[in-house]
């Protein structure tokens, strides 16, 4: 592979690895913060809410104006947005303070991670599959090495030294942001929801929407049902989640093979649909340890290969616009976490883990059906035109 490309996808996988990295550091602090602060698990849980919610409306506002904020500057905002968000967390004193500060932990992420994604279109069609799968690996990568570096850092430090290992992975991100290669705009923004104009791009919204709630509430309840119903130690849990993340990242960084094979429209409802079947065969099956893992990292394949298929598709609905709808993107995930903790949150404590499963199979099955209505562009992941920042 040419070293340009690789150097054109640094910032991207950093970028990406950092904003995921805001997210994984609070799973392996938390309990340390709540008792320094004082305050309930639950509501240090919050945090997640807050950077959520705000990511949704930044990357709302940013879907209208990432015309006039090229990928590289993006990657750089966000990146120093990311740094100053982890220097105020570290140096909250109170709880009020703790959240107050997630609110710029949802800026840099919203801009960081639309940006990861957005960079994918400078690549020629013929090289933005493997882009995209190395970009979508990197939410992968920051679970399996952040969750480790900040639990240590935690148990030998604090959890406020801790939030060093994310601005580091941002800083790395500022340094390498020069590489990323501009993407030119057709044509300027005609409005904050032109994304949701489209028929065919509003459907590709509501399919990711859906998937991210499914996905969100595996990746959200995952621990507590090894521990809870497969009785699996608390040290083990966090291995067999890594487990579940480097099969994600095997599938994710291999998955251009299958783009040029088989249409993104196709090859998204198929992996959907796997999900679909897995999901309650994993959350409802006999509480056994190995069929259950063995289940999770199948999961964790299935979606290696839908995300960046799913993220290809979404860059042919809005082809002179790609920032638009990478930051469009970024909503459709951040809504489907705040759905998938609160639809998982609400089966647990109700009927339990085997409903959770069919309700997820539902979703996912609704999520598969409606990517079946987004428009496939034209010759994805086979033509060999020549785009913007083309390298080889």
């Amino acid at each position: 592979m040419d070293a340009s490309r690789w150097r054109m996808l640094s910032p991207l996988v950093l970028s990406t690895m950092a904003s995921q990295s805001l997210l994984v550091v609070l799973a392996p602090t938390i309990v340390a913060i709540s008792a320094d602060l004082q305050a309930s698990v639950a509501t240090v849980g919050q945090a997640r809410s807050i950077t959520a919610v705000v990511s949704v409306l930044v990357s709302l506002v940013l879907s209208a104006r990432a015309d006039r904020l090229p990928v590289r500057r993006q990657v750089r905002t966000g990146a120093a947005l990311a740094v100053v968000a982890c220097a105020a967390v570290a140096a909250s004193g109170s709880t009020a303070v703790f959240l107050a500060s997630h609110v710029l932990v949802g800026a840099g992420f919203a801009l960081l991670l639309s940006a990861g994604f957005a960079g994918v279109a400078a690549f020629t069609p013929a090289h933005r599959a493997w882009a995209t799968g190395y970009v979508a690996g990197a939410n992968a990568l920051a679970w399996i090495v952040v969750n480790p570096l900040a639990s240590g850092m935690t148990a030998r430090l604090s959890w406020r030294a801790a939030l060093a290992v994310p601005a580091t992975i941002a800083v790395a991100a500022l340094v390498t942001a020069g590489y990323a290669t501009p993407v030119p705009s057709a044509r300027p923004a005609t409005g904050l929801w032109e994304p949701l104009t489209v028929a065919s791009a509003r459907r590709w919204v509501a399919s990711e929407v859906a998937a991210y709630t499914a996905w969100t509430a595996v990746l959200t309840f995952a621990g507590a049902f090894f521990i809870e119903r497969i009785g699996v130690s608390q040290s083990l849990t966090g291995w067999l989640l890594a487990a579940g993340a480097g099969a994600y990242l095997a599938a994710s960084t291999r998955s251009d093979r299958l783009s040029s094979r088989v249409p993104q429209r196709r090859l998204v409802c198929l992996a959907a649909l796997a999900m679909a079947v897995l999901l309650p065969l994993m959350l409802g099956g006999p509480p056994e340890g190995a069929p259950a893992v063995a289940l999770f990292c199948l999961i964790g394949l299935a979606a290696g290969v839908r995300t960046p298929a799913s993220a290809g598709l979404a860059l042919g609905q809005l082809p002179s616009r790609p920032a638009a709808m990478m930051a469009t993107r970024t909503a459709a995930t951040q809504t489907g976490y705040l759905l998938g903790a609160l639809v998982g949150g609400v089966v647990i404590a109700g009927p339990g883990y085997g409903a959770l499963g069919v309700v997820l199979a539902l979703i996912m099955a609704g999520s598969a059906w409606l990517v079946l209505r987004v428009d496939e562009p034209q010759g994805a992941g086979r033509s060999r035109v020549v785009g913007a920042g083309d390298s080889g």
